[in-house]
């Protein structure tokens, strides 16, 4: 597996953690439909969180966050869309990133809720 693969895999697991100490309850991981991957689906309360999670080994190049771009927020709806329908789900839906990096030799964890919408 690549380097970045690892550091990717690496940080989901670190994501699906994160969120459980939080309160979240993960429903997928890597769910796929067509084209699309969601890194991971949660819930909390009434609310299904749709969870793209970035992680970079430093923050030189930009934020982890700033790397999702409209392509990819278009194929994540495409993708929870489907979810949504093929579950046959009545729940608030919310799009989030979790954003890792390195820093200092530790990694620091963002959660962005509402981080995009989409209309």
């Amino acid at each position: 597996m690549a380097e970045h693969n690892k550091l990717g895999k690496f940080g989901e697991e670190l994501a699906v953690d994160f969120l459980q100490q939080n309160g979240y309850t993960i429903l997928e991981t890597n769910w796929i439909f067509q084209k699309a991957e969601i890194d991971i689906i949660a819930q909390k309360e009434n609310t299904l969180a749709i969870i793209e999670v970035k992680t970079r080994s430093s923050i030189e190049f930009g934020l982890p966050q700033d790397f999702v771009k409209p392509k990819k927020i278009q194929l994540l709806v495409k993708a929870v869309n489907e979810y949504v329908t093929s579950n046959d789900l009545e729940t608030d839906v919310r799009f989030d990133i979790v954003a890792i990096f390195k820093e200092n030799g530790d990694y620091k964890i963002k959660h962005i809720e509402d981080a995009f919408y989409f209309f």
